[in-house]
């Protein structure tokens, strides 16, 4: 009979945890597409991905965004630190350190190296190592999670996420279940110092890149597990629509090669018991609950995308074995080679670029 009340009280304890702990967490339903298949078709699971090898040192916390200058790579870490390192990483230098989370890099003409920082917001870091803010807030309302960044080539505007106005660095997780749809899309000026929201409603606005011509920004929403493109000229201008639709993961950061290819990093696959609860808010919340004591259940898989200029897959790489380089979160082509750079792990890496596009 003891044994009976123990396992009873501890029953309790527990639907007790999962319907009553505090959390602020308000899901909203939704209908997600059925998750496309990764036996077969364009999303097949294989293992491309096996090509990346190490680049840069081995002892670094999540070397997210990734810049190549002059066979030197910039990336910013857990810790708030922007780094630049060789590619053998026997050379390294702490540029500066942000006292937040770089999240995503951009090089202004002028030399200003401009910073999304999911915790300080739009900076620049100017040559003599001074950290300059540049904006926090548009419309009366502060950037809960600045996310990735891009600039046009005149230098005339920075292009740039706000994932979440509701949630802050860290809480990703509490965004995307919530699917508050609080993301923005933002523009900055560099003449006035005026910031505009071009986006919102986004379901957690993650990458940012200019298309062809600068014709276009696109945005991913990690959330939704789709690319927006906001049009900037011609006769579509001030309009969006999306560049792709229903991804077979969640997508975080994005980038152009500057001629006919776009690069999607993919967090992980879709989850089924993210998609299967979607319309069921008071078991996403519980959810939430049950996340604060146990892993999520992520499949740490490797996952990029090659898109065309129409959204298309021309690339597929993934590599799900033991000891695979994941999450990749930003991809980067630069000439002859497909960089890597990952939230979490502890190092970058690269493949050639020819492995990836065959």
């Amino acid at each position: 009979m003891k044994v009976r009340f123990i396992l009873l009280l501890l029953i309790l304890l527990v639907v007790g945890f999962l319907l009553l702990m505090p959390t602020r967490i308000e899901p909203v339903a939704w209908s997600p597409q059925p998750a496309p298949s990764l036996a077969d078709g364009i999303y097949a699971e294989n293992q491309k991905l096996k090509a990346a090898a190490q680049i840069g040192p081995s002892d670094i916390e999540g070397p997210e965004a990734l810049l190549l200058e002059e066979e030197f790579l910039i990336t910013g870490l857990h810790d708030g630190r922007l780094i630049r390192t060789s590619l053998d990483g026997n050379e390294r230098k702490v540029l500066a350190d942000t006292g937040g989370r770089p999240l995503g890099l951009a090089r202004h003409p002028n030399g200003l190296l401009v910073i999304a920082d999911g915790v300080k917001g739009l900076l620049s870091l100017d040559a003599q190592g001074r950290l300059i803010p540049l904006t926090t807030a548009a419309n009366g309302l502060d950037f809960g999670f600045t996310d990735d960044v891009a600039i046009d080539k005149s230098g005339h505007y920075a292009y740039f996420s706000d994932a979440s106005s509701r949630w802050g660095y860290g809480h990703d997780g509490e965004a995307i279940i919530e699917h508050g749809g609080d993301g923005r899309l933002l523009r900055y000026d560099f003449q006035t110092g005026k910031t505009d929201v071009l986006l919102d409603k986004l379901q957690f606005a993650n990458g940012v890149t200019l298309g062809p011509d600068e014709a276009y920004v696109l945005v991913n929403e990690t959330g939704a597990y789709r690319i927006s493109r906001y049009w900037l000229t011609g006769p579509k201008a001030g309009t969006h629509d999306l560049f792709i639709d229903n991804l077979p993961g969640l997508p975080d950061n994005l980038a152009f090669n500057g001629s006919n290819r776009f690069w999607v990093a993919l967090y992980a696959p879709r989850n089924a018991l993210l998609d299967g609860t979607a319309g069921h808010p008071f078991v996403r919340k519980m959810i939430v609950r049950a996340l604060k004591v146990v892993p999520a259940p992520v499949d740490k898989r490797g996952f990029v995308l090659g898109l065309d200029l129409d959204g298309k897959v021309i690339a597929n790489l993934q590599d799900a074995s033991n000891g695979n380089y994941s999450p990749i979160t930003t991809a980067r082509e630069y000439g002859q080679w497909l960089y890597f750079g990952s939230l979490k792990a502890t190092h970058m890496a690269r493949m050639p670029l020819d492995a990836a596009l065959q």
